[in-house]
Formats: C-alpha cells, structure tokens, sequence
C-alpha cells in the first residue's frame, strides 16, 4: 500500500507531530508498505530518511513553518497515487489533501495532533479567546465532515472537538510510542554529569521550552518544593523559544544551582536521562497525547501534572501519579508530597510502566493499518465509471 503522510512542517523542525510521523512511518515501512510525507520547506535539506516530499514555502520567522498554498506539480502527481493519505494538520496541508485527493477518490484522513485553542491564545494574545474560538467553530466542523476519518490521540481532545461543534465520527487512536528502549534504560552515568549524589531528588521535564507549555509556573512550583524538599533538583531537557527567560528566571533567584538545562538532546539518549530521575513533571495544559509523559511513564517515573486534556487522560491521579488543579499552591503541595513519599513513588513508578503497555507503538500501528486497509479498499471501489476518468483527466492539467 502507498501512504501518504502530509504535515505543514517536518525535520529538522522537532515536534511531537514529527516525532509521531517519523515512528510511524518507520514501522509501516517494516511492515512492508511504501509511505512518503509531503510538506514545506528548504527543498535542499538532506532527509536521512526516504520519501521526504518537500515543496517550496515562505518560512514564517524561524518557528520551523512554510506558508504556502500549493504543493509543486511534481507534488501533487505523486500525492495522487497514493492508496490513502494521512493529513496531520487542519489548515494548509489539510486543505490541499481535499483539494488534490478528493477528486480522485483517495481516502484522507485527519489525525488532530493540537489544541489550537490553547496555542492562539498563547501566540495570539491581541485576539480575544471567543474569536479565535469562533473562528475553530466555523473552520472544523466543514474540515472534519469533508474527510473520510477523523482520530483523536484522547478522548478527551474528542470532547475538544465536540466543543468546537464537529459532528463527524471521531475514532480514538493513541498514539504509538516505542516503549521496549525506555523499559531498558541505564541512567547512573547521566546522573553523575550533573554532580548528584545518591540521595539527591531528580525531577525531570522533557519537551520544548515555549510558552504553552507553562513552563515559569512550573519554576514557581519547584521553587516553593525546595524549601521543604532541599535536595531537590529540576532537570530541563529540550530547547525552544523560551529557553533564554527560563534561564534567567532560574539565575535570578535563590535555589538556581537546583535547576539544571540540558538543552536538546538526541533521542536515542533521552532514555538514559528518564532512567536517572526519580518524578517527571509537567505543567502544560496544552497537550492533546503527551508522548514525553508516556515516555517518562515506560522508564518507570510517577507523573506529577495538571487535570487537562491528554495529561489528564493519560495518568491517573494517586495511581500513576498525581494530577492538580492549575493552582500554584496546590500545585506544589501535591509535587511535595511526592517527592517526600519514597513508597508512593516507587509504587506508582511500577503502574506508570504498567499503563504504558497501552500505547506500544506496535498495537497502534496495527490498528491504524486496518482503517487504512478499509479506506484504500473503499476507495479503489470507487475508481470507476465516466466521471472518475473524466475528473482523473482533468487532474492532469490543473
């Protein structure tokens, strides 16, 4: 089978999108189908993958993004002969998989990745939130009704998408992850880069450094832990836009020498830096499936988090880990209480690697495999007839 996958960025733009297309795309390929992406930007970039489709794009700042509202021709005339295509964002690449693939009876399927509402708010914040909200009512709906299939990695980003009034059906696929390198893990020597002693508490936050993830509430509730925890240190892994402010609310301060950037790391490393630490923290409410917290969950950690979406479908609270209200005193009260129970933390860890069993990348790909099955054979269905040849000639001139 031939899958296409579209995205509005790719390598070496780093993001949970990406991360999810690369995996996936690996182990369809293992399992013997062909998959090509199709996205934006520098045509001259050396992919160390195969299949990498680029199209020229005007990059917007240096946030990793294309804006454009066309593939080139040669694009678009291996994108029609694809069995299925896979759109990961709604707006650009969306668009053009409707535009280019519904003509000819290719299935397309959409997978939302984002809380959109969560990132307007937080990059856009001139624009009040019943506009940008209103403007996701009117846009999602009409997108997801004109697809074949639309999946939501959580259930709860399924009731994100009722709320913007999609009726479609909504299917709940988790995202995969691949679980067996973090159950195998080895962090001693990570841990003595950092001068830690035995006895040292080592929390650990991996993802980007940028504004939605809510990164200076988290600095605020660690600096309230080390008062009553102080051998408690804070391990930043990952990069982004605000890393810098980070960096100087860290240094500003009493008890900076506890928190520690690592900067971005390659991931194949990232196992080790899980398997050295004892608590993963996390106060993004804007996930919508947290890969990092599944990841920290298969290296064993108990999970400290916020009751939102994806954070809040994923850990249990008082089982895998605990989950608070966005209040920084409660908060902090409950990040306390974890660090000083070693019984909870260990029994929690055992049940955080036991839950993750769920999102073994190599179940999610099989079930994925079967709706693209279904889809390309509903498709080919309806490869037939006057119209579809006349539609299929006139794809060649536009």
């Amino acid at each position: 089978m031939r899958i296409g996958m579209m995205a509005d960025a790719y390598k070496p733009h780093i993001s949970g999108i990406t991360n999810y297309i690369e995996l996936n795309k690996r182990y369809l390929e293992q399992a013997g189908h062909d998959v090509f992406v199709f996205t934006f930007g520098n045509e001259e970039y050396q992919d160390d993958e195969p299949h990498i489709i680029r199209s020229p794009g005007l990059p917007l700042v240096d946030t990793g993004y294309y804006l454009s509202f066309q593939h080139s021709r040669q694009a678009k005339k291996l994108l029609q002969t694809m069995d299925v295509v896979h759109v990961h964002h709604p707006f650009l690449s969306g668009r053009l998989a409707l535009r280019y693939c519904r003509p000819l009876n290719i299935p397309v399927i959409f997978t939302n990745h984002t809380r959109y509402d969560i990132y307007a708010q937080t990059y856009l914040p001139g624009i009040p939130a019943e506009i940008s909200e209103g403007l996701l009512e009117t846009y999602m709906p009409d997108f997801c009704a004109a697809v074949d299939m639309v999946i939501s990695p959580s259930p709860g980003m399924a009731g994100v998408l009722r709320r913007f009034k999609v009726t479609a059906p909504i299917t709940i696929i988790p995202n995969g992850v691949e679980l067996n390198r973090f159950y195998k893990s080895n962090g001693s020597e990570q841990r003595q880069r950092y001068g830690l002693n035995a006895d040292d508490l080592l929390l650990i936050y991996t993802g980007r450094l940028a504004p939605e993830k809510n990164l200076l509430f988290l600095l605020r509730a660690f600096r309230g832990l080390i008062e009553a925890v102080p051998n408690a240190h804070l391990l930043l892994v990952g990069d982004g836009p605000e890393r810098e402010k980070l960096e100087e609310q860290a240094s500003e301060r009493d008890g900076g020498e506890h928190i520690h950037f690592a900067g971005r790391v390659p991931y194949d490393d990232l196992p080790d830096y899980l398997a050295m630490c004892d608590i993963f923290v996390t106060a993004s409410v804007s996930e919508v499936h947290p890969l990092s917290v599944i990841e920290a969950m298969a290296a064993g950690l108990p999970v400290m988090g916020i009751q939102s979406v994806g954070v809040g479908d994923t850990v249990k609270d008082g089982i895998s880990g605990y989950l608070s209200s966005q209040d920084l005193a409660a908060f902090t009260a409950k990040l306390t209480r974890l660090c000083l129970d070693e019984s909870a933390r260990r029994r929690m860890g055992k049940q955080a690697r036991k839950e993750s069993e769920r999102y073994d990348i190599q179940h999610t790909t099989a079930e994925m495999l079967k709706h693209y099955e279904r889809l390309a054979s509903q498709g080919h269905s309806r490869r037939h007839g006057v119209g579809f040849r006349f539609r299929s000639f006139l794809e060649k001139f536009r």
